[in-house]
């Protein structure tokens, strides 16, 4: 009912209305998954730091760290492969197992960074990854094309990593460490506006969690960069 006979434009529909109501709704739960992944991480990660027998199990053990690597690699392969098929449960239980062996391998940067510098790189990624995320979810532009091109800039990233393993030179970890986060930053936007599309193609709650491990590792693999350029090491 309208009492005062105001015409409504005609771009609001009842149709219009009801996919944005699915966009925002769909995006809360993405954001709601991935805070929830972040919350458990961070738990996980003061496990190690305060009990001995978890620094000597996780940290002490080559083979335990390797293993959780292994793992955490399997799951993040699995529910890309599975995204559209796995049910909501699997999903949200693979995500949430993630986080928690994720906070376990994170925990040593406890260990090698002081606890201010990893403060400090929190606060920064914080910031600039609100920052892409807002781009990426407000902007009228197509953002197609950065998938591609920052995909192949995270390829680059892991071959010049890879060299770092055999090359220890000041620079180049410095050049891995600003491209990382420039790939990052990218991926941060074009996935924020990736959610979107998914919001209206497939806004499943399976499809929301796998939206939420993407916007999870954007921001956890750009924390480690700006940690790596910024961070102090303990002495």
């Amino acid at each position: 009912m309208n009492p005062y006979n105001i015409p409504t434009p005609p771009w609001i529909s009842a149709s219009t209305a009801d996919s944005e109501y699915r966009t925002r709704t769909f995006i809360r739960s993405v954001y709601a998954w991935m805070a929830g992944g972040l919350v458990l991480t961070a738990l996980a990660a003061f496990w190690v730091i305060t009990s001995p027998f978890m620094q000597a199990l996780v940290l002490g053990n080559r083979i335990a760290m390797i293993g959780l690597i292994v793992v955490e690699l399997g799951i993040v392969v699995f529910m890309s492969i599975k995204q559209r098929t796995i049910s909501a449960g699997a999903a949200s239980a693979a995500f949430l197992v993630y986080s928690f062996l994720n906070g376990l391998t994170l925990s040593v940067i406890a260990f090698v960074y002081t606890r201010s510098s990893i403060t400090l790189a929190f606060g920064i990624s914080a910031g600039m990854y609100g920052a892409m995320a807002l781009y990426g979810l407000v902007t009228k532009r197509d953002l197609t094309s950065w998938g591609s091109f920052f995909a192949m800039g995270l390829f680059g990233v892991v071959i010049l990593m890879f060299a770092g393993i055999f090359i220890h030179a000041t620079a180049l970890q410095m050049t891995i460490a600003t491209l990382g986060i420039f790939v990052f930053l990218g991926l941060t936007a074009y996935d924020n506006q990736k959610l979107k599309q998914l919001a209206v193609s497939n806004p499943r709650d399976s499809v929301a969690i796998f939206g939420a491990l993407m916007l999870y590792l954007d921001f956890i693999n750009l924390f480690l960069f700006v940690l790596r350029l910024f961070g102090d090491r303990r002495r």
